[in-house]
């Protein structure tokens, strides 16, 4: 329910500051003075998009601010996917700068244009003869269709499996794209993991093949090598060897002489073993190097195979290489495993499309079970609105399975005796369209909470007593709902709660929208001058009083 709305700088509104009923609150006024602009505002609202040329004055910003009472905590979940606090005051400001910018607020935290929509159109409803299409969508159609039957825990039940089915169905496209893809792929893929195989890669130590070529291709220079180290070592006359045996020597005979002196000695005694063993050593090594050709060819055909193979696959490391053949060998077996795999997933999606068939089935005779009910009921409405002749009916076409089941939903209507009723949306005239809407909300409100409704025009081409009965109707809806009423029938603006009169004001630089709750006293002026023109007669006057005594 809408408790409060501010409007400033919108179109001719310069500021709006009311308190509306909780019931009926009927808008009149002269023509051009602004009323469908304040439906024009609570539109902004529910996130209808608005630019610099709603602004009164351009060097200001245009603000439209509302806050509705939540009745519970229906919507909370809603606010908690959108990251909102929760409140049960919620405030919902739109705000338009000079620049054209538009912001939008829900209690103070600022919101895309979508997430406003989400839930200000869970609060308020505007309809309106031209701008209202929702009743042209048959998804709408279908949706006020399933209220009528109160069928939620069945559609609940079917939307849930149609969800499995949805995704059964998505596993198996894709393992039959996968197993396409794969096929054709088959050869090639075991051409590689052959490849692959035939390398032996668990066995390989590429950086340690490469040490022993290495070492085989320089083993001439290697020796040549080893052989000045030993000579340095052992074998020339200055060799190391000596020189060091020449130094023991020499400090053997001064070891007794202190501790000190002794270490010395010994520790030449040392590197004169060490470097005689390192000099065998060596010796032994050089004897060992053998020209082995033959080992280094198998090493260059092996490394040379290992490297095209890195190359063919863009890569630089045999255990890349092994991942490399173990996701092949995984796709060799996945194609043979394929047609398993696929013929019990298609088990899976008939078993699941037998259930939802069943539930469609249920889905469909709960709606059927509704219609004759429901179109009589609203024939009857449509007679009591003024249109005597009105046929409407609802078709079924059936359809395969879709997220709301196997039923197309179509409304037909005809206004006039003898012709036969056509889809809605190519037949049905502004002012038949609102009053058929009005039917219909009116059935729905006796079944589920409906937001804030705001209507403008409803009532164009109704008086006499057709009026009156619409302005019953209405007058109904609003003991459970918040209804705005724009309206010229002196019938309905007299059933209102409240009365709020539109007027213009000329100033010097420019002319101006106001609106005035009205008085008793001043309802029963509006009211006859409604009735009777500019200037009522006594018998208008009573007329008028008559109207808002009953």
């Amino acid at each position: 329910m809408l408790k409060h709305l501010l409007i400033e700088n919108y179109a001719l509104i310069e500021k709006l500051d009311i308190s509306p009923s909780a019931g009926l609150n009927v808008i009149t006024g002269e023509t051009g003075a602004g009323k469908s602009i304040l439906r024009g505002a609570l539109g902004m609202l529910i996130g209808n998009r608005a630019d610099t040329k709603v602004l009164l004055q351009n060097d200001k910003n245009c603000v439209v601010e509302g806050i509705f009472q939540l009745p519970n905590e229906d919507l909370k979940a809603l606010f908690e996917e959108e990251n909102l606090d929760f409140e049960t005051h919620c405030l919902i400001r739109r705000q338009i700068n000079p620049s054209g910018k538009s912001r939008a607020f829900i209690n103070d935290t600022p919101v895309t244009l979508d997430t406003l929509r989400k839930i200000a159109l869970r609060l308020m409803d505007i309809h309106a003869q031209h701008d209202t299409l929702q009743l042209f969508s048959n998804d709408y159609q279908l949706h006020i269709l399933d209220i009528f039957a109160e069928n939620q825990k069945t559609l609940d039940l079917y939307q849930e499996n149609f969800k499995k089915y949805r995704a059964i169905e998505k596993k198996l496209r894709d393992l039959k794209e996968e197993a396409l893809r794969l096929t054709k792929e088959q050869d090639y893929h075991q051409h590689l993991l052959g490849e692959l195989n035939q390398a032996d890669l668990d066995t390989l130590d590429k950086a340690q093949m490469e040490r022993d070529l290495e070492r085989l291709e320089n083993v001439e220079f290697i020796r040549s090598q080893m052989y000045l180290a030993y000579n340095a070592l052992s074998h020339e006359e200055y060799s190391a060897e000596n020189i060091l045996r020449e130094a023991t020597h020499a400090l053997s005979k001064t070891a007794n002489f202190s501790k000190t002196y002794q270490d010395l000695y010994e520790r030449t005694q040392s590197l004169l073993i060490e470097t005689k063993d390192l000099a065998q050593t060596i010796q032994s090594e050089s004897e060992d190097l053998v020209i082995d050709e033959e080992t280094a060819e198998i090493l260059r055909k092996i490394l040379s195979a290992l490297y095209n193979l890195e190359k063919k696959h863009q890569v630089q490391s045999v255990a890349e290489l092994i991942a490399i053949r173990d996701d092949l060998a995984l796709k060799v077996r996945r194609v043979e495993n394929f047609d398993e795999e696929i013929k019990q997933l298609e088990e899976d999606l008939a078993y699941q499309k037998g259930i939802l068939l069943e539930l469609a089935q249920e889905l469909s005779t709960q709606r059927q079970s509704v219609v004759p009910q429901t179109q009589e009921e609203i024939n009857f409405l449509l007679t009591e609105l003024g249109i005597p002749n009105a046929t409407f009916t609802i078709n079924f076409t059936q359809i395969p399975l879709s997220p709301t089941g196997t039923d197309f939903v179509e409304y037909y209507f005809s206004a006039n005796k003898g012709f036969r009723p056509q889809p809605l949306k190519e037949v049905a005239s502004g002012g038949e369209f609102s009053r058929l809407m009005l039917a219909i909300k009116y059935r729905l409100a006796k079944r589920i909470h409906l937001p804030t409704l705001v209507f403008d025009e409803i009532d164009t081409g109704v008086s006499g007593e057709i009026a009156i009965k619409m302005g019953r109707i209405i007058k109904e809806l609003s003991v459970k709902h918040q209804i705005f009423i724009i309206s010229h029938l002196p019938q309905i603006a007299a059933k209102g709660d409240l009365h709020y009169y539109v007027y213009k004001k000329d100033r010097q630089e420019r002319t101006v929208s106001h609106i005035k709750l009205l008085t008793n006293e001043e309802r029963v002026e509006e009211i006859a001058q409604m009735i009777g023109g500019a200037s009522p007669s006594s018998s208008t006057y009573s007329s008028a009083k008559e109207l808002l005594k009953n």
